[in-house]
């Protein structure tokens, strides 16, 4: 297997979760030999074949366990609900480049490269994960990350604006606070992952960024309303709540006019 399109095929329709990891990695090492193909051999299959492991279970929001870090089962459980937006990251990653055909090859190697560094992320999680005495997929998990893909699969500007420009980087606003509590707590370990995930993150959302801009560019349409409206379109509640970070946000490519109208009630 030598085409990127077969590779994002194999890492979204295969369950086993090692393998998804090792093809991950042995794609990006490919592109980096020079060679990976970026021709697309076949168009995509729906975003309903797309298929994921029987564990974790899925549940709503309300249904998660405690997070609160003042113990150590609420350490766990954060950890483990890290753990699963970083494996969701992966299949959102492949499922952009996968499904969205026709975009110069630099989307796609942007998009690898993405898929490549959430791999590792979820890697991380999952050994810091045994060291608290728990493995990926003994607690529930969030069962919400995917509707974004699914609602967005047809219009690669509302993806850019709902996977990288919104959920995200909801990342940015959150990440620093809970760095600084485990600070506080003197926990070196999930500091320096923590802030090895924030590193890469607001790379990633700064890849969002310049591909939505150049859809927008494609498309004829300014970006700045146009995120507002997609945003208004697709978030269930018109908009995210703040407080965002503004830096952070700023160094991924996000407006000022953009985070003006995030920002006001």
């Amino acid at each position: 297997m030598n085409n990127v399109f077969d590779f994002a095929a194999a890492c979204l329709h295969r369950t086993n979760i090692d393998e998804k990891l090792a093809l991950t990695h042995q794609a990006w090492q490919l592109l980096h030999n020079g060679e990976l193909k970026l021709s697309p051999s076949c168009p995509p299959l729906p975003i309903e074949q797309v298929s994921f492991p029987d564990s974790p279970e899925l549940l709503a929001p309300r249904n998660m366990p405690n997070r609160k870090l003042t113990n150590p089962q609420g350490v766990a459980a954060f950890f483990h609900a890290i753990a699963h937006v970083e494996f969701m990251a992966i299949y959102l990653a492949w499922d952009m480049l996968y499904r969205f055909r026709g975009m110069p090859d630099q989307f796609y190697i942007d998009w690898l490269q993405v898929a490549d560094e959430e791999a590792q992320h979820f890697e991380l999680i999952r050994t810091h994960l045994q060291a608290l005495n728990i493995q990926y997929g003994d607690l529930p998990a969030h069962g919400g990350l995917w509707d974004h893909a699914k609602e967005t699969k047809d219009d690669l500007l509302a993806r850019l604006a709902m996977v990288p420009r919104c959920m995200e980087a909801r990342g940015l606003d959150v990440t620093p606070a809970i760095i600084e509590k485990f600070t506080n707590l003197g926990d070196k370990a999930s500091v320096a992952l923590l802030t090895r995930i924030l590193t890469d993150e607001i790379g990633h959302v700064a890849l969002g960024s310049k591909w939505f801009s150049v859809v927008c560019e494609q498309r004829g349409r300014e970006p700045d309303s146009t995120y507002q409206a997609l945003i208004t379109q697709y978030y269930i509640a018109g908009k995210p709540k703040g407080p965002f970070n503004r830096e952070l946000r700023k160094r991924a490519g996000f407006s000022d006019v953009e985070l003006d109208w995030l920002a006001t009630p």
